[in-house]
């Protein structure tokens, strides 16, 4: 998914806000289900929550930039996902970061439906 960079993003030194880039991976989650129709979730109590977060910022990027947010499955369990996403600015990566999502209903742990898997079964 491509984004870019607008002033509201920048800090006062025009330089990306370190959490706009967990905001734009998380815009490119959700549009991977928004493509096909979906929303990420089956309701307003069921659907995915982040548990953990590893982030590396590895370069800045400024007012203008077009930034490649990628995505990338690393494991699939019965109720949780581990992703790999990274922020590409001209081919250099500039951000990294794996996420451990869960599946809820109901704000508990269970199964990911059939019909995600499929989604995410495309990466």
């Amino acid at each position: 998914m491509e984004i870019r960079v607008y002033y509201e993003d920048t800090d006062a030194g025009g330089i990306v806000y370190h959490t706009n880039y967990i905001k734009y991976c998380e815009r490119a989650r959700s549009e991977i289900f928004f493509k096909r129709g979906m929303m990420p979730g089956t309701g307003s109590h069921h659907g995915f929550v982040v548990r953990d977060i590893k982030a590396s910022f590895l370069a800045t990027s400024t007012l203008g930039d077009i930034l490649e947010v990628t995505t990338k499955i690393l494991t699939l369990k019965n109720s949780s996902i581990v992703l790999l996403q990274e922020i590409f600015k001209n081919e250099k990566k500039i951000f990294s970061m794996e996420v451990v999502l869960v599946y809820i209903e109901e704000g508990k742990p269970c199964r990911i439906t059939e019909r995600f898997k499929e989604v995410f079964s495309e990466f």
